[in-house]
Order: structure tokens, then C-alpha cells, then sequence
């Protein structure tokens, strides 16, 4: 862990190649700095191919996952979901750590840990502003985490519906957002469905906000309103 703590400054600039996406019918998103509240880019109203009908777009977002750390490099670290799904997580010279609420140095994030990890999502890759090492049963969830269903090549997407749908929604409609309205919406799905990785946050036009979830087959679109609590999913 010393010689990671002593080579971080150099392995900061190194890029992390995205793990593919295809076997999602994942595409490219947009979105501003992570470091601002909200993008003025609207979502292209336009879906994706592929397992759950993903809403189009152009670049990397805001999002996260939570997990297990499988193992651990110089550059970052890599996160195994409560359903299976790989993410590669990337640390910056800007990555923050806390050990539950209290701060923390790379150090904590060793094989074994539950962590929280905020970041820009690129496809399964995260380059992440902040990490959290989850104390035991912080990352305990709502029952509904049970109806998360896992990725499996060859099967189609479960089509259901949980809980309250905004009644004018539509799926690619909305405007992405980042920084800390996105991060506390994405607290907030992962809580409820772990096991999936959130790429993207869209606020509605009703002010509430669709955390778009890949990585699994189902949910694709959970539904956070105002106060930051979820209230639906399909």
C-alpha cells in the first residue's frame, strides 16, 4: 500500500481504458464538468439498442456504484456489485476518501472493503471524486434491492414497474445533471438497488430525477424526487 501511496502522483495521469459495454446496447453520454451542479445538455430523446432500451447519448456523466473491492493497483481499483457486474475505478490526484463519515487517505481501500464510489461514468468505468469505505451494515438496503435482476447474456430485459412514474415521462427526455445534485441522486438508487452502475442523472421536468442504472437487466430507470428519496423504477 506504501509504494501505491508513493507512485500515485504519477499513475494520476494515466488513462484507464472503459471496459466494453456492448453486451448492455450501451452508448456514449453527455455531460459537463463533474465539478458543476447541472449541464444545459438535453438528453437526446432518441433510445439505444440493446438490453433495456438505453437512453441516448454522447459522453461520460455523472454516477457511481457501490460494491466490493476485488483488487487494487497504483492507478485505482476495481469494484464487484452485489449482482456480479465488474467496474474499473480510476483515482485521480482529486479523489477524496471518507471511512464511513469521517476522512480517510487511498490506504483504506484495500480487497475486501464495501465502498461507495462517486465519479464521471464512462460504460463501466469510473473516474471517481470521492470514495466512501462502507462500515459493516452501512450498506444495507430496502427490500426492493432483492428485485434487482442481475445481467445475463441472451436474456431480454424484465419489463415491470415499481412505485410512482412522473405520468409525462418520457425516456430520453430531461437535462443531465452533475456534481452534488447528481451524487446525492445517486446515493439514493444505489441504496435501494444495489448491484448495477449509475451513468448518467436526468432531471425531469416535474424537478424530480431519472438515475439511468446499466450493468443489470433490471431496473434501467429509477426515480428519485426532490427530497432525494426513491419513488419508483421500471
Amino acid at each position: 500500500m506504501l509504494s501505491r501511496k508513493l507512485t500515485k502522483s504519477i499513475a494520476a495521469g494515466v488513462a484507464v481504458v472503459a471496459i466494453g459495454a456492448g453486451a448492455y446496447g450501451i452508448v456514449a453520454a453527455t455531460s459537463s464538468s463533474a465539478s458543476t451542479t447541472a449541464s444545459t445538455s438535453p438528453v437526446s430523446s432518441s433510445p439505444a439498442s440493446g438490453g433495456g432500451g438505453s437512453n441516448a447519448r454522447s459522453g461520460p456523466a455523472a454516477g457511481g456504484t457501490v460494491g466490493m473491492v476485488s483488487s487494487v493497483s497504483v492507478s485505482g481499483f476495481t469494484v464487484k456489485t452485489a449482482t456480479g457486474q465488474k467496474a474499473t475505478i480510476h483515482e485521480t490526484s482529486a479523489t477524496t476518501y471518507q471511512q464511513g463519515t469521517s476522512p480517510a487517505s487511498v490506504s483504506a481501500v484495500t480487497t475486501g472493503e464495501s465502498v461507495l464510489v462517486l465519479g464521471t461514468t464512462d460504460s463501466t468505468t469510473i473516474t471517481a471524486t470521492q470514495v466512501t469505505v462502507q462500515s459493516a451494515g452501512s450498506g444495507s438496503a430496502p427490500s426492493s434491492a432483492s428485485q434487482v435482476v442481475p445481467f445475463s447474456r441472451g436474456t431480454s430485459s424484465t419489463s415491470k414497474q415499481v412505485g410512482q412514474i412522473p405520468a409525462d415521462y418520457q425516456q430520453g427526455s430531461g437535462t443531465i445533471v452533475s456534481g452534488t445534485t447528481a451524487n446525492k441522486a445517486t446515493e439514493a438508487a444505489l441504496a435501494a438497488y444495489p448491484g448495477g452502475i449509475v451513468d448518467r442523472v436526468v432531471q425531469l421536468s416535474n424537478g424530480e430525477y431519472e438515475v439511468h442504472y446499466i450493468g443489470v437487466n433490471w431496473p434501467h430507470h429509477i426515480f428519485v424526487n426532490q427530497d432525494f428519496q426513491v419513488v419508483g423504477a421500471n
